[in-house]
């Protein structure tokens, strides 16, 4: 078992900024995706950014260059850094964790909110 324990999600004004961590404890293997999700009211869940164990990155293209990922491996933890909020960015934000080796897992966090309103 994997547990993620999120934070830093909140309300900000318009061009804002906020900053999620995500630490993972419990059986962490190596070789670990992690990555940010969200979900506004009335979507489907839509993949923010995830970073892989080696560093390689992957940015939803309507984050992109607002948004920057990072984890530090020895603590299990990952951040989500989020400038220049939009309305657009207000949704439920998920931490998870997945590995594809064996032994293969994906756990969910429980979900911070942010709300980009001013």
């Amino acid at each position: 078992q994997v547990q993620l324990d999120e934070s830093g999600g909140g309300l900000v004004q318009p061009g804002g900024t906020l900053r999620l961590s995500c630490k993972a404890s419990g059986r962490v293997f190596a070789a670990a995706t992690m990555g940010w999700y969200r979900q506004a009211p009335g979507s489907q869940r839509e993949m923010v950014a995830t970073i892989t164990s080696g560093g390689n990155i992957r940015y939803a293209d309507s984050v992109e260059g607002r948004f920057t990922i990072s984890r530090d491996n020895s603590k299990n933890t990952a951040w989500l850094q989020m400038d220049n909020l939009q309305r657009e960015d207000t949704a439920v934000y998920y931490c998870n964790i997945r590995r594809t080796m064996t032994p293969t897992y994906s756990y969910w966090g429980q979900g911070t909110q942010v709300t980009v309103s001013s």
